[in-house]
């Protein structure tokens, strides 16, 4: 039978990305936690972690990991009395989101869930297309991805599409565009790119041009609100979700550099876990998505 304090150790080791930052949660030296992790490795007879910096959970510490978090969902519905006053604290729940999604619309979400309940989130932020490598590493309960291939084990549902224009400000266009989006313009206009994985501006650059693009000068803009100001400043032109330019579109303070645009499903991805917390954020996380997002047939 697993000892609970010892797996606690693990979990917070991998959730805290090393062993002093895990002590301080668990409120223990550091040598306990070192010595807890040991113990279970003991126990089961094989290396849990790789004490790398940070310590990267074996496939089976992952497993360990995973299960851990799963009871502490369940432990979750337990009737308050059943608990003991050290166990009365707000459970944490990792998410995995794309930047846009956050910038935009989750915590219409996230507030709608943390009125009922007392509750914390870790949220990890990465691309749409590999927020879904978070939840197979188990990292995450739940993740917002492009993906509509659930994972074995969970469960997807989709949630609606960001529609992403590319735009810029109409003296931007005056000044790199005169003669219209070319593939000589784009190869001296400064772009605004998310990061260097960010393929988003590229799709659309090859819709209108074709599939040969010239090496793009770029500014890489690491933040959704930073990202859409740089445009909205004229210091560069980039493809931004409606659910931020809808306004300065209106006003003219934005203008489509050309009609491609890309269209970005999003599906939430969970544990298919009988909690009737993990039902009750997906139930928010829909709702909020149904009003805000663009509803596809799918």
């Amino acid at each position: 039978m697993i000892d609970y304090r010892l797996l606690a150790a693990l979990a917070a080791v991998i959730d805290e990305g090393g062993f002093e930052r895990a002590a301080q949660v668990l409120h223990l030296t550091q040598s306990a936690v070192s010595q807890r992790v040991r113990q279970l490795e003991e126990r089961l007879g094989q290396i849990l972690l790789v004490r790398s910096q940070p310590p990267q959970p074996t496939d089976t510490g992952r497993q360990l990991h995973k299960h851990y978090h799963q009871v502490q969902l369940l432990e979750n519905a337990l009737p308050a009395t059943l608990l003991s006053d050290g166990d009365a604290k707000p459970l944490t729940l990792a998410l995995g989101l794309n930047a846009d999604s956050l910038a935009t619309w989750f915590w219409q979400a996230g507030e709608l869930l943390l009125k009922k309940h007392d509750l914390l989130f870790d949220l990890r932020v990465d691309d749409q297309d590999v927020t879904q490598q978070m939840l197979k590493k188990a990292e995450v309960v739940g993740c917002i991805s492009a993906s509509a291939t659930p994972l074995q084990g969970c469960r997807c549902t989709y949630l609606g599409t960001m529609i992403y224009r590319l735009l810029a400000r109409p003296d931007f266009v005056a000044r790199w565009f005169p003669e219209g989006l070319s593939m000589k313009a784009i190869a001296k206009a400064p772009a605004a790119i998310f990061g260097r994985q960010d393929a988003l501006q590229f799709r659309i650059l090859r819709q209108a041009l074709g599939t040969k693009l010239p090496v793009l000068p770029a500014h890489y803009i690491p933040s959704p609100e930073a990202f859409a100001e740089a445009v909205r400043c004229g210091l560069a032109y980039g493809a931004i979700p409606d659910q931020q330019s809808e306004g300065w579109l209106k006003k003219g303070e934005l203008i489509e550099v050309t009609p491609a645009r890309e269209m970005v499903r999003l599906y939430w991805h969970c544990w298919n876990l009988s909690s009737e917390l993990l039902d009750e954020l997906e139930g928010c996380i829909k709702k909020v998505a149904r009003e805000v997002l663009f509803q596809e047939d799918v």
